[in-house]
């Protein structure tokens, strides 16, 4: 939380927008469904001007492939708009550009950690360690199950969310 203060004011205080990429495996179910998922509540809250949201994967399996149709099918059941995307890998460009990464598991964390130079700015984050918890987002590609891993989606958004906010304001009002 400490790091997410000082990317948070640091941003607060250049005016830049917030860029923000969310990480898993392929880039074709998590990732890609946290991605839709946090734009949407973005929109919504009529500060799309204010973020960059993208997603990435680690591996190369799936360049270049559409969300999987698991991803697809639970967000339009939900009523929440696909971001339109085609998988690709996460490289020091993204890095350097971002200034939050967002994996979704412990694999994850550990390859973004070797494929980023061990995170010198401190940029990465687990995702549910938003919401108080180690745990991993698990993957639908194995276990199948959309469900679960969009209500822990929601978790992860809604508690970044709440964080982030809270600490824009204090940055906020102790500036003024």
């Amino acid at each position: 939380i400490k790091r997410l203060r000082r990317n948070t004011r640091l941003k607060w205080r250049y005016k830049k927008m917030i860029k923000i990429l969310f990480i898993c495996h392929g880039n074709i179910c998590r990732s890609t469904m946290a991605e839709s998922v946090f734009t949407h509540k973005v929109k919504m809250l009529g500060l799309s001007d204010q973020f960059l949201i993208d997603s990435f994967a680690t591996s190369t399996e799936e360049i270049g492939n559409p969300p999987h149709r698991g991803t697809v099918n639970k967000l339009r059941e939900v009523g929440i708009p696909l971001v339109p995307h085609r998988a690709k890998q996460i490289t020091w460009a993204d890095y350097e550009k971002s200034d939050y990464i967002i994996g979704m598991d412990s694999a994850n964390m550990r390859n973004l950690n070797r494929m980023l130079k061990n995170d010198p700015e401190e940029k990465l984050y687990k995702f549910l360690t938003f919401a108080g918890s180690g745990r991993d987002i698990a993957d639908p590609w194995y276990t199948g199950n959309f469900d679960e891993t969009y209500e822990d989606i929601q978790e992860g958004c809604e508690d970044f969310w709440i964080i982030w906010r809270n600490m824009e304001k204090s940055i906020t009002d102790i500036s003024e």
